[in-house]
């Protein structure tokens, strides 16, 4: 039975995927649920599986832009039987060579031909694999099986090739074409001092194009429609952070013991500025045709950087939040980030962003809003800093931070009091606890 794998559909708005890259050789057995291939869309990458066990064979390339419902792939069920007989004959065989070895019972001729015959064609193999094998008659011991289910690839068989062509310099064997077009021609860089101990200069006057994925499309398309539809600005404030500092240095390590989870900087962010949500409605709102949604709700979403592009999963209700639930929440979408398993589910419906750019060690910069949102916090680089406290001079850890916002829906009074909200409640991190300060609570003030 013949089962084809077709393009999912991933949602309303995605007509389209980029073919990422196969999991799985051609021709290799794969197992009902196994990953065989990675989709990038506009939003995400995801894993396709296997639908039943059977043998793959691949129905298009890597870089490919595939419709939805275009065809991927193939899985025959059916060879499962006629392999399984060769693989129980060959397994017969060695049995038979193993025991005639043990009783020193020499084989004849004819069991040794017989037996070369299947050893000549290993069955763990991909089909191009055995192909190069019989053609160039390697010796299929020296090879080393790197392909999903311990087969043999091209790129194993040709890493021999190799290297017998290199222990034969008269019998170079040349697996890939020389670069063609090269911009200048050069002589040798023996003859020019000004190279020597360099690379190749035509090296550096090389381009190398490269499709644009969807997701570094969509993200372009998303920042210049940023630019062109809201009035954005952004405000800065500093945040002294020894407090947060001292907590963390006094208790990481029970914290770690409890929860099982780092303590890091993001569950501060988002605590503090789940807080200040609820007290300006207005930073957690966005426009929806001819009307301002506002949300009794906070889901924050944390941008995350990928070898593909930022992404922004969401952390859900973190106004109800625990810090070890929230740094549980931010460190399972780290991961999934990292292994491109984020879903569609995990990056939509956030009302507001935080991101930190202080991990690549930027003192200061202007996020730009995440649509529909119409703020984003923009967190920086801790850094010794002179500050002037009571007509001192001292030396604190100072952040800055940012608040880019859309100026239609938030004036500049509800952007300056939030971002300074924030600094309030990360200079005083028990104010994150009772929301103000614990005398004017127990006074009820």
């Amino acid at each position: 039975m013949i089962t084809e794998i077709l393009v999912p559909s991933l949602g309303e708005s995605i007509q389209e995927v980029t073919f990422s890259k196969w999991l799985v050789a051609d021709g290799a057995f794969v197992q009902i649920d196994q990953p065989i291939a990675e989709l990038e869309s506009e939003k995400a990458t995801q894993e396709l599986t296997a639908e039943v066990a059977g043998y793959i064979t691949h129905c298009t390339t890597e870089g490919a832009t595939l419709k939805i419902h275009d065809l991927i792939a193939k899985i025959d069920s059916n060879n499962k039987n006629t392999t399984q007989n060769k693989n129980d004959e060959f397994q017969t065989l060695n049995n038979l060579f193993s025991q005639a070895n043990s009783t020193h019972t020499p084989l004849t001729e004819q069991d040794k031909t017989e037996f070369k015959k299947y050893e000549a064609v290993p069955i763990h193999a991909t089909p191009l694999a055995k192909q190069m094998i019989d053609d160039g008659n390697i010796d299929i011991s020296q090879l080393k099986a790197t392909g999903t289910g311990n087969k043999i690839t091209k790129n194993d068989v040709l890493s021999v090739s190799q290297l017998e062509a290199n222990n034969n310099p008269t019998e170079k064997i040349d697996h890939q074409a020389p670069p063609q077009n090269k911009t200048l021609p050069l002589t040798p860089v023996t003859q020019q001092p000004q190279f020597k101990n360099s690379i190749d200069s035509s090296i550096m006057r090389q381009n190398r194009p490269e499709k644009i994925s969807n997701i570094r499309r969509t993200i372009s398309k998303r920042l210049v429609d940023v630019k062109n539809s809201t009035a954005m600005l952004t405000t800065f404030n500093e945040v002294d952070m020894q407090a947060i500092l001292d907590i963390r240095k006094k208790y990481k390590e029970k914290f770690k013991e409890k929860h099982n989870v780092s303590l890091g900087f993001m569950s501060f962010f988002l605590k503090a500025a789940a807080q200040a949500l609820i007290e300006f409605p207005a930073v957690n709102a966005y426009f929806m045709q001819d009307q301002i949604i506002y949300h009794n709700y906070v889901d924050i979403s944390v941008a995350v950087s990928t070898t593909k592009g930022l992404t922004v999963p969401v952390v859900r209700n973190v106004h109800v939040l625990s810090m070890a639930e929230i740094e549980m929440a931010v460190a399972e979408l780290a991961e999934k980030a990292k292994n491109n398993k984020i879903s569609l589910d995990d990056l939509t419906g956030g009302t507001f962003t935080v991101s930190n750019g202080g991990i690549f060690g930027s003192l200061m910069s202007t996020p730009i809003i995440n649509p529909p949102q119409s703020a984003i916090l923009g967190m920086h680089k801790i850094q010794e800093r002179p500050v002037v406290v009571n007509s001192k001079i001292e030396i604190k850890q100072m952040m800055y931070v940012a608040l880019s916002y859309d100026h239609r829906i938030i004036d500049g009074k509800d952007s300056v009091g939030f971002l300074i909200r924030i600094k309030e409640l990360l200079e005083n991190p028990i104010l994150l606890l009772v929301g103000k300060d614990p005398i004017s609570s127990l006074l009820e003030l």
